[in-house]
């Protein structure tokens, strides 16, 4: 094995071992205060997609794409309401239902709220 792939393959051992953190989070309009709410299995992937959003003026959420033609991209905020470790034993499949299951509770909490 060359030197080329045994970097390659420490890079790929060193991705998969690292900490995965999801979440639930919010995209707030500010011009009316309407809420998207949505979970992530990786927090920072999805503030990282809505950041880009921003810089290019493209929509992220479909719901969202009326709204987002008319205020502009400006007018949205992303706010994280939890973070959520996964374990290192948790399967993907038991992380997924367990940010369904804290982004339920979140639904509640906000129910009042005006939503897309």
């Amino acid at each position: 094995m060359n030197k080329e792939n045994s970097t390659k393959k420490e890079l790929i051992a060193k991705y998969r071992e690292r900490e995965t953190i999801g979440g639930v989070y919010i995209v707030r309009n500010t011009q009316n205060n309407k809420l998207l709410l949505n979970a992530a299995n990786d927090i920072n992937s999805a503030r990282n997609r809505f950041d880009f959003a921003l810089k290019t003026g493209s929509c992220v959420e479909m719901k969202l794409q009326k709204d987002w033609s008319e205020y502009g991209s400006s007018s949205f905020v992303l706010e994280v309401l939890e973070e959520l470790k996964k374990g290192e034993t948790q399967t993907n499949e038991a992380f997924r239902a367990d940010l369904g299951f804290l982004k339920e509770v979140w639904a509640d909490k906000l129910k009042n709220e005006d939503m897309y």
